[in-house]
């Protein structure tokens, strides 16, 4: 949308990064030097000192397994939990959006990227744990009213691969092969086998689950979308490309080029 974008990859597993197109691996300066740097012994560096561009035109402060080890030594940080809006400071005004991706583990990380947020989205993927997901977010963002006087209030959720492992949601050939339509016309489907018959049962309660889940998270965040699965996430993810650029005709592009209007609408 012709807007400048950083990415601030602080989770060790370096997802963002990868998904960016730059390799984990690397060498060069990432987060772990950024994070290190109010380490009493450890050299300055700048987070504006870490940034890449990358392929995309989205910048990136890139993430690395390092970072793992810098945990421990933030306790010891005169203010640990606002190492990241300290180093934010110098860049945050050349972009329109600085976007934070912490660990799914809870750390010094997501709280660094919760005390430095203007805002928060919860990403959460359909399984059954999704709700503890959230009630153990719910106790960190009291946690940080209470100890920092910072009120967090997360924005919107993002429930993805919506529909994995079932007809829903799902871009099939089978959806869209008018042979098929045509032949079930004139012929008759074959009785469903006993499996078939238990695997229909299955689905349609998974799909019940899936739906009072959805139910609940509705109840908790004023704004709820939900991605539907698509191979051309992996795909993107793969070439190190966002799903705008790689696919944005997808299903799932759709439904985040609507999620990144609602996003713009919050500045």
């Amino acid at each position: 949308m012709g807007r400048k974008v950083l990415v601030v990859d602080c989770d060790p597993q370096a997802n963002a990064t990868a998904g960016l197109g730059i390799d984990p691996s690397a060498s060069g300066k990432n987060m772990y030097d950024v994070f290190m740097s109010g380490i009493d012994g450890f050299p300055r560096v700048a987070l504006g000192d870490i940034i890449r561009k990358t392929a995309s035109g989205i910048d990136l402060a890139p993430s690395h397994l390092d970072l793992v080890g810098a945990e421990p030594y933030l306790y010891h940080a005169a203010f640990p939990t606002g190492v990241l809006n300290e180093a934010l400071a110098d860049v945050k005004n050349q972009y329109s959006y600085i976007f934070i991706d912490t660990p799914p583990s809870l750390g010094q990380f997501v709280i660094n990227g919760l005390y430095a947020a203007d805002h928060v989205i919860v990403t959460l993927d359909s399984g059954s744990f999704a709700l503890n997901g959230v009630t153990t977010l719910s106790t960190i963002f009291a946690d940080i009213k209470n100890d920092l006087g910072k009120e967090i209030r997360p924005d919107m959720a993002i429930v993805s691969r919506w529909g994995e492992g079932s007809r829903q949601g799902c871009e099939t050939e089978e959806r869209t092969d008018l042979f098929t339509r045509i032949f079930h016309i004139f012929h008759k489907p074959p009785e469903p086998s006993v499996k078939e018959i238990q695997d229909a049962k299955e689905q349609k309660k998974e799909q019940e689950r899936l739906l009072a889940t959805l139910a609940e998270i509705r109840k908790r965040f004023p704004s709820v979308y939900t991605v539907p699965y698509s191979p051309a996430v992996y795909e993107a993810q793969k070439r190190g490309m966002p799903i705008s650029h790689f696919a944005p005709d997808s299903s799932a592009g759709v439904v985040y080029k609507a999620i990144a209007d609602e996003v713009m609408k919050w500045t």
